[in-house]
């Protein structure tokens, strides 16, 4: 955590442009399509740091921002695993929470990728951490960011 912090400290930094200490909305504005090249409306960065805003000054100190910042990442982290069970679901197909190598094969097939069974099993022993000869939603999320 320690890391996070000095990386959210000089993320402040480099968002607060006048150094006062504070980020405001049009700061935010500016920062975001600098970095990110994302366009954020005037009402989107004010209802950003309102959102975040805890003494009611209408600016992001170094405390709000970094919890705004953790909240934000914390927020694409559950959407990423929203979309990784949904592909995970796609391939074990027999609802039971694992990937076969027959729901693997079955669903390469689908895909136009037409492997034997015998490469499915190898392709889900590289993943298989556990040894139980099937890929468990972990093991998937870990395969999928290699």
């Amino acid at each position: 955590m320690v890391a996070a912090t000095a990386e959210f400290r000089r993320v402040f930094s480099a968002f607060d442009r006048d150094a006062d200490g504070k980020i405001s909305a049009a700061e935010l504005r500016l920062c975001m399509k600098a970095a990110l090249g994302e366009d954020m409306s005037a009402e989107e960065a004010e209802a950003l740091v309102s959102s975040a805003d805890t003494d009611g000054d209408g600016l992001l100190d170094e405390e709000e921002f970094t919890k705004l910042a953790v909240q934000l990442e914390m927020g694409d982290e559950e959407e990423r695993c929203r979309g990784l069970m949904e592909a995970f679901r796609m391939y074990e197909m027999e609802g039971e929470g694992r990937i076969t190598p027959a729901s693997l094969k079955r669903m390469l097939s689908k895909l136009g990728s037409h492997q034997g069974i015998e490469e499915c099993q190898t392709m889900i022993c590289r993943f298989d951490l556990d040894g139980d000869g099937v890929i468990s939603f972990e093991e998937f999320k870990i395969m999928m960011d290699a």
